[in-house]
């Protein structure tokens, strides 16, 4: 046999990536998203939905895998009635489906009998909480009059986050951040997230949303931060569970959930600064 390195590691980039793949499903999803977002809203909708139930499926199999079995059918049920009620009649709506989603778990459990039961409704309602309920904030955000702006600046805001830290990782990355969770994470590309971000911050808010350019600012360093914990935050969740990667749905990237651990929690970070900033652009606020 052969002693020379296996080929696809060639392919892979510094920061452990196959770049080209990681690349082209990027791409591809880019055009999705801006094609649903600015011709029909409710389409927007819709590939938000069906990312969050592929997403969902990621976590009852991955917690299977550990013995922890979910409550599936409440969970892809809220992955659809969340964000959509969210996005339809509001906050009020999403507070009441999240609120049936939880008793739903629980009732739901029950057929299985008591071995687990905590363990396996504790894990049902975080998967409820940190994907479907989080996702509706981005559906919130999308509600308001401006809101396919709104929504373009959240995603250019995310987007940035992963460029400005991975450029900067890979020609300057030394100080690793917490090396046991994410070994290539390091201080000197949070530095460079928080710069790339804080600029094109700057620019969307004054270009995209008509509003202070000192806003756009604080909206790139912030969400920069709630990003890089995001990431952090799946990375300590796929550690616990023995993974590298929570799929191969996406070719370069891992599963739906390796794509979404910035996006996340950036999807109520960034509504809460809209609403602070610049109201929540409805017709009723």
């Amino acid at each position: 046999m052969s002693d020379k390195p296996a080929d696809p590691k060639k392919k892979k980039s510094r920061a452990g990536r196959n770049l080209p793949a990681a690349i082209g499903s990027a791409l591809a999803l880019a055009a999705v998203v801006l094609v649903s977002l600015f011709t029909i809203k409710w389409l927007f909708g819709i590939v938000v939905i069906i990312t969050i139930v592929v997403a969902v499926r990621e976590f009852v199999l991955a917690f299977g895998k550990r013995d922890i079995h979910l409550a599936r059918t409440p969970l892809f049920l809220a992955a659809v009635l969340l964000p959509g009620a969210a996005y339809l009649w509001g906050p009020l709506a999403q507070l009441l489906i999240f609120g049936l989603t939880i008793l739903a778990v629980m009732f739901w459990r029950i057929r299985r009998g008591t071995d687990g039961y905590v363990r396996d409704v504790t894990a049902s309602i975080f998967v409820a909480a940190y994907l479907p309920f989080m996702a509706a904030f981005l559906m919130l955000t999308l509600a308001a009059d401006n809101g396919a702006q709104r929504v373009l600046v959240f995603i250019l805001l995310t987007a940035s986050n992963d460029i400005g830290g991975y450029a900067a990782g890979v020609f300057f990355g030394k100080h690793p951040i917490a090396a046991q969770i994410s070994p290539k994470k390091s201080w000197e590309g949070f530095a460079g997230s928080i710069l790339v971000q804080g600029a094109v911050g700057a620019a969307s808010f004054v270009w995209l949303l008509d509003a202070p350019w000192w806003q756009g600012v604080i909206a790139g360093i912030v969400l920069a931060i709630t990003a890089t914990a995001g990431d952090f935050a799946e990375s300590a969740i796929k550690r616990d569970l023995g993974l590298k990667d929570m799929g191969t749905f996406l070719p370069g990237h891992g599963g739906m959930m390796d794509r979404l651990d910035s996006l996340i929690p950036n999807a109520f970070t960034s509504w809460a600064l809209f609403a602070l900033f610049l109201g929540t652009g409805l017709a009723a606020s």
